[in-house]
């Protein structure tokens, strides 16, 4: 049915402000900007499980390698490289189930992207992210490597506690608020120790001794 193509959740409204050269004081926040824009927003999304084709569907795709300066649990600092261009992130604690998060993010050079990589925590997140259109919404889809190989994960950004967008066949169980998916926890434990871990803990008489 009509119905079952489409979802719908409680999410917060959107706010997106851009700031050039200014002072700005949001509550208990200082932020500040010289040459760069700098984006704050209340980002919405779902987040779900990829099970069938997705790059037949995609209009485009870009490498992306991240670390995390602070990957503490209601706040990360993250630093990513998109092919040729670095990017500065900062995240609030997650709300509503995961579902919404404070983001303040500014675009940096290569140059300063690389340098700060040297001083992330160990472990980067290396993936292609494949852009899949559904209407007026687009899919992001993660396709993990390294560490979380065989692991892909669909994101959509919404505006609006009673948006609606089209599910697209290739997704899959829905995993919105669940941690382990997050970036910076898959940095931590990656995909590909969790089967390891499984199989050790129904059969803990195949740990190395």
């Amino acid at each position: 049915s009509a119905a079952s193509d489409v979802y719908k959740r409680q999410v917060y409204p959107a706010t997106m402000l851009s700031f050039v050269g200014r002072i700005v004081v949001r509550g208990s926040f200082i932020l500040y900007t010289d040459l760069h824009d700098i984006i704050m927003a209340i980002e919405i999304e779902r987040k779900f499980l990829v099970t069938g084709d997705y790059k037949s569907l995609a209009t485009s795709h870009s490498r992306i390698v991240q670390g995390y300066i602070c990957s503490a649990k209601g706040r990360t600092v993250r630093v990513r490289i998109r092919d040729k261009q670095g990017y500065l992130t900062i995240k609030g604690p997650s709300l509503n189930g995961g579902l919404s998060r404070y983001e303040f993010e500014k675009e940096i050079t290569l140059d300063e992207a690389l340098s700060l990589l040297r001083l992330c925590e160990p472990g980067i997140v290396d993936k292609v992210r494949w852009l899949v259109p559904a209407g007026k919404h687009t899919f992001e889809v993660d396709e993990f490597f390294g560490e979380n190989e065989g692991l892909v994960v669909a994101e959509v950004e919404l505006a609006g506690e009673d948006e609606v967008f089209e599910r697209l066949p290739f997704l899959g169980e829905e995993v919105t608020g669940d941690r382990k998916y997050y970036n910076s926890s898959l940095r931590i434990h990656p995909y590909k120790k969790w089967e390891e871990s499984t199989q050790l803990a129904t059969n803990p008489n195949n740990e190395k001794r």
